[in-house]
């Protein structure tokens, strides 16, 4: 089964839409932000935050970006 499939059937199965092709980019690029800015384990656990908001992946790029640089979060 190739991540692709499943994702799609993880994501039938939870009842939810699967992302899509831009989203998939924009989520990988959000755990590597996450990854590459903290520890690996920041990956999994920011991207399962951002699954809880409800609010779009290129926005939650945006302000994970943000936090990497010192620009974003509750202090600012």
């Amino acid at each position: 089964m190739t991540a692709e499939e499943f994702v799609a059937a993880f994501a039938a199965a939870a009842g939810a839409p699967a992302p899509t092709e831009e989203e998939v980019g924009q989520l990988l690029d959000l755990a590597a932000v996450a990854a590459h800015s903290s520890e690996r384990i920041a990956a999994p656990l920011c991207c399962y935050v951002a699954g809880l908001t409800g609010r779009p992946a290129g926005e939650l790029l945006a302000l994970a970006r943000e936090v990497a640089e010192g620009t974003g979060g509750p202090e600012t």
